[in-house]
């Protein structure tokens, strides 16, 4: 699949700001400004999908309001999703994206701009492999790249067949930036209460989710996949006291419409603002770390759960010894040893 250079990138709209919800604690320092970016990339091109990149961060420099801390763009942005066996044809290192990414900046903003963070999915080639993954960088002065995750649940039902052309990712991390601890899922890793569990006892205060989700039914005029995608990051927002925000993808590839409805959901699980289905969109929000303590108070599962969470890993050890092991050749074995207290963190 050819990289092409044509734009056929709609306009975005930036949304308005939206007001004040929830229960919260008295403000403390200045909140953490996010943009929740959505839009149709061109299938298979590259290069006119960094350009879309650069006009969205162009539209934010125009905007009235502060450029925000942090901007996030959807699942496989960079190529669009349903690229199948072209997937190789489209993936990049990280290390290439980060530099590209860096210089889209730069044109859009100007060398000078000061730095901001970025999260953007594509499809990543690493030593032989590729995966559907998400990258987390600072650009700018000093930028460097935080974090990349790759996707653990790969689709591979009805209309998705992932695990065909992309390798698994194997862990789930949280990771420090400039604006606190945050984690990445990528679309159905959230769809898993096992996975945001994971981040958040990890020390995620906010849990990026670049999706890709098509379409599927009809509810109250609206595809029944935005309604059961804002019951799952409530839920998981609400369980573990923590900020998500979800950045999904628009567009038709092979007859499968992807419904944006980007979002952030506050760690009460109240949704605090959220972009239309089937527009290209910029949604600007606020996150206050202030509200998670406020959350953790009124709510302390996650401390529930971390009270518990010995008993519960016994109880996941004894099912896994109940299936059967896959089998692995030439690997060796490694055993860990579980009385010992880990020092990953």
């Amino acid at each position: 699949m050819k990289r092409r250079t044509q734009r056929l990138i709609k306009p975005l709209g930036l949304v308005p700001r939206p007001g004040r919800s929830g229960a919260r604690s008295p403000k403390s320092g200045r909140p953490i400004g996010l943009a929740l970016v959505q839009f149709a990339p061109v299938k298979g091109d590259v290069d006119a999908n960094l350009g879309a990149i650069g006009d969205a961060l162009a539209a934010l420099k125009r905007d009235a309001g502060p450029f925000p801390d942090v901007v996030v763009f959807p699942e496989a942005c960079l190529s669009g999703y349903f690229v199948e066996g072209a997937v190789r044809e489209v993936a990049l290192t990280s290390d290439n994206l980060f530099k590209s990414l860096h210089g889209t900046a730069a044109k859009a903003l100007g060398a000078s701009h000061r730095p901001f963070d970025i999260v953007a999915g594509f499809y990543e080639a690493d030593g032989g492999k590729l995966y559907n993954s998400a990258l987390y960088a600072t650009i700018g002065r000093s930028g460097a790249i935080r974090h990349v995750h790759r996707k653990l649940f790969l689709a591979t039902y009805g209309v998705f067949d992932e695990e065909r052309f992309v390798s698994r990712g194997r862990t789930i991390e949280a990771f420090d930036t400039p604006h606190g601890r945050a984690a990445i899922l990528i679309c159905e890793d959230a769809c898993h209460s096992l996975a945001t569990t994971i981040a958040a006892l990890r020390g995620a205060q906010i849990l990026y989710i670049p999706s890709a989700s098509p379409g599927r039914g009809l509810e109250d005029a609206e595809p029944a996949n935005v309604r059961l995608w804002r019951d799952i990051t409530r839920v998981a927002a609400a369980e573990h006291g923590i900020f998500i925000a979800y950045s999904g993808l628009l567009g038709f590839e092979g007859g499968k419409g992807f419904t944006g409805s980007s979002r952030l959901i506050g760690p009460f699980g109240d949704l605090r603002a959220e972009a239309p289905f089937d527009a290209p969109a910029i949604l600007r929000v606020d996150v206050d770390p202030v509200d998670l303590a406020a959350a953790r108070a009124a709510l302390p599962m996650l401390g529930d759960l971390e009270a518990n969470l010995a008993e519960l890993t016994a109880m996941l050890d004894d099912e896994a010894a109940l299936r059967p092991r896959p089998r692995r050749s030439n690997r060796s074995t490694v055993k860990v040893d579980r009385s010992k207290p880990s020092r990953r963190r």
